[in-house]
């Protein structure tokens, strides 16, 4: 008699293969808990590769910066144009490490250990370090003078510094120069002249109180804490005024200098050619 039909697959035609017709169990997704350690391990790994790379917060811990900045300000450091080369520029304000011995005698903070990893992931402004903040004045090349009752000269150009703390004058309190910037540092000065240590303050150190460009953190181009008072940190105008780079009055004469060259050059040859011209015995006919 024939068997007759179970109605299960024996894999013959038209018949499905062992456990194909029943279908897969889907993976069960991991939960959010099981994902949330890896989630957390990739954020910090970036806030770290942003805080060593491109951006660094920093806070603001005196008034030499007023009012320009306020004790207390979060600001965020661009880190990344360091990296490609760039140099400061006049005008910029910048954190730099401690060049030595210009915050000697300060007191350095003491964090716990949870504001000690925030800080080392960049989450939070530096603690530690001891860096500082400053207006960039000059620049390699520069020479820089300011002398009592006067402004800040820079290659002779007057300085009309609107970001000077109200009543303060540009230097009474520590008249210098001039000064010729070495090639590689820069010259700083803080926006509250009669409340900043700046370069004024160390030319008996190492550097006549200029800056290595190597202890530049980076420059600072925005104010991002308190929320009331956030805003960009630009150069004045007056650091674009015509000729205040050491290299502007040169210019002119090495491409006057450039451009007679070809000439001269070009009218000895002809004035050669015409002698060798004259000199030499016409020909018969």
């Amino acid at each position: 008699m024939p068997a007759q039909d179970s109605g299960r697959g024996d894999g013959g035609p038209g018949g499905e293969g062992p456990g194909e017709g029943e279908g897969r169990t889907p993976k069960k997704p991991r939960s959010f808990w099981k994902e949330l350690p890896l989630l957390i391990g990739i954020a910090l790994v970036l806030a770290l590769l942003i805080k060593t790379f491109l951006v660094q917060a920093f806070s603001i811990p005196s008034d030499s910066m007023q009012d320009t900045l306020q004790r207390g300000d979060r600001v965020l450091v661009d880190k990344l144009t360091p990296w490609f080369g760039a140099e400061p520029q006049r005008g910029e304000v910048v954190v730099f490490h401690d060049p030595g011995g210009w915050l000697d005698g300060e007191p350095t903070p003491n964090p716990n250990a949870a504001q000690k990893f925030l800080s080392f992931i960049g989450l939070m402004p530096s603690a530690e370090e001891k860096d500082l903040i400053k207006r960039v004045i000059a620049v390699g090349g520069d020479t820089v003078e300011c002398k009592k009752g006067g402004p800040v000269t820079v290659n002779g150009k007057t300085l009309k510094e609107p970001y000077i703390f109200p009543g303060d004058s540009a230097c009474d309190d520590m008249p210098f120069g001039p000064i010729k910037v070495p090639k590689g540092r820069i010259w700083v000065m803080g926006d509250h002249r009669q409340n900043s240590l700046d370069s004024r303050y160390h030319q008996e150190l190492t550097g006549g109180g200029t800056v290595s460009t190597d202890e530049v953190v980076g420059r600072a181009f925005t104010i991002a804490w308190p929320l009331n008072r956030i805003d960009w940190l630009g150069v004045p105008d007056t650091f674009d005024q015509p000729g205040l780079s050491a290299m502007g009055t040169a210019a002119p004469a090495a491409v006057g200098l450039a451009g007679a060259v070809p000439m001269v050059l070009w009218r000895r040859r002809k004035l050669v050619q015409a002698q060798v011209k004259a000199e030499t015995p016409a020909a018969k006919g």
